[in-house]
């Protein structure tokens, strides 16, 4: 309760998107929640929203699993490189830009976000992850593996790269809105 009434204090978020002269970037791992937070957080500020996934299946014709299918990983990875490129290029926009769970691993899109964004890191335990990934099956990289030894080892491995996101936040199974807080909190602090 006292978050939801946090975020409707008057004046407090007009105040911060007043502020705020670059893409808010959130990266972390699937299933962590970077696309429905990412458009509440979007609404809340009056900024656009952009799902980077979505715009790479726009880019390429066809849907992620299909791109992995057909191209592999390599491919999709340097697509998903460019795409969030050109979604950084207007360094003023007012967006929230919701990135793959690898986007952030790869040095150069890393670079770039860091540089003309502010990069959020949305955590969570392995546990939420399971139980959200279990929901979706267009995940290529959960697909013959046991999904928690998969994301418990991705987690791992990406650790040290999402590490270097300014803003940590971890998001749990409560209300969105206090995830949204967390966030709201990690911007207003950075800036």
């Amino acid at each position: 309760m006292e978050h939801r009434q946090s975020l409707a204090k008057p004046g407090r978020i007009a105040a911060l998107a007043a502020r705020i002269d670059r893409p808010i970037v959130l990266v972390g791992m699937m299933g962590v929640g970077k696309s429905s937070l990412g458009k509440r957080l979007a609404s809340l500020l009056g900024f656009g929203f952009v799902d980077a996934d979505e715009e790479i299946e726009k880019a390429a014709r066809m849907t992620i699993p299909e791109i992995f299918d057909q191209h592999g990983e390599a491919y999709f990875r340097d697509g998903e490189r460019r795409v969030i490129a050109r979604l950084m290029e207007d360094s003023g926009a007012r967006r929230v830009i919701a990135t793959g769970g690898g986007a952030f691993c790869n040095a150069a899109t890393r670079a770039e976000i860091l540089e003309k964004g502010i990069a959020v890191w949305l955590d969570s335990d392995i546990d939420t992850l399971v139980d959200r990934t279990a929901r979706k099956g267009n995940r290529p990289l959960l697909q013959g593996g046991n999904p928690r030894e998969i994301l418990t080892s991705l987690r791992d491995e990406r650790r040290e790269f999402y590490e270097q996101a300014p803003i940590h936040i971890m998001s749990g199974n409560g209300p969105h809105s206090d995830s949204l807080e967390r966030i709201v909190e990690g911007i207003e602090a950075w800036l």
